[in-house]
């Protein structure tokens, strides 16, 4: 699992060396390029490392960065905060146990079902552990075969998933696969998660392209506007909230918008 995490470290360095043009970086791209982004040579300058040492972490070599090597790629590749975490996370030698599947505690679950709201309880995979009468109501949930509870599996490859988020489903789902994305780079080549993305890849023509470009993002609140069957166009503000006795497990809670759908 370790190389295969030094594998996510390199492919994750070269996505975002491509990102980047020379001016954006204050170097004057006089030579013409094959490719679009940053030479290798180019960041291992901007990061004060040598090039040798910078190709041998693209290519997923054993090789462990220093703190401060990586604290320095990140300004070299312009990385956001998230991102900068993200990288040091995959540059820090090991890696986490084989994946378990997660159990969500009796007084989560006694929180979640006194909820009116839409709500519903993930791991570390994105699976569907619990989730209330409201979240079926909205989301179906109760209709979902158990192989297919995941948010991931239920977002891509559900007609009803692409029908409910209407025009902005694109945009959810590569959102929820960059949060995903994070938390998979850690788990590279564990069988549950090598599981998961052939089932995605299998059920969404889309997933490979957005896979490919490896972003990576937290949670973040905020609104979606939802198409149901019965209720018509209705937003709900979301947000996550992280269990402080086990920090695999999210609550997720929807929460309707005042006067339905926005404007």
């Amino acid at each position: 699992m370790v190389d295969l995490k030094r594998r996510e470290l390199g492919d994750f360095l070269r996505a975002r060396r491509g990102r980047l043009s020379p001016e954006s970086v204050g170097l004057i791209g006089h030579r013409r390029r094959r490719t679009p982004g940053l030479r290798r040579e180019e960041v291992a300058e901007l990061a004060g490392i040598g090039v040798d040492w910078y190709i041998r972490l693209e290519q997923g070599r054993p090789v462990t960065p220093s703190v401060s090597t990586v604290d320095a790629l990140a300004r070299a590749l312009r990385l956001t905060e998230m991102e900068h975490q993200h990288l040091r996370a995959l540059a820090g030698g090991g890696g986490p146990k084989a994946f378990q599947p997660e159990t969500a505690p009796p007084g989560l679950l006694r929180l979640l079902k006194s909820l009116t709201q839409p709500a519903y309880i993930t791991g570390r995979r994105r699976d569907l552990l619990a989730w209330n009468a409201a979240a079926t109501d909205i989301f179906g949930f109760d209709q979902l075969a158990e192989g297919d509870r995941n948010i991931l599996v239920s977002m891509l490859t559900n007609p009803r998933s692409h029908a409910l988020f209407g025009p902005g489903w694109a945009d959810e789902a590569q959102r929820i696969i960059a949060r995903f994305r994070a938390t998979h780079d850690l788990w590279a080549g564990d069988p549950a998660f090598v599981a998961l993305l052939r089932r995605l890849r299998d059920g969404c023509p889309e997933f490979d392209a957005w896979w490919e470009r490896h972003d990576v993002r937290g949670p973040v609140s905020g609104r979606k506007t939802l198409y149901h069957p019965t209720r018509g166009v209705i937003a709900f503000d979301h947000t996550s909230f992280q269990a402080n006795d086990d920090p695999s497990l999210k609550l997720v809670i929807y929460t309707p918008v005042p006067g339905g759908a926005p404007g």
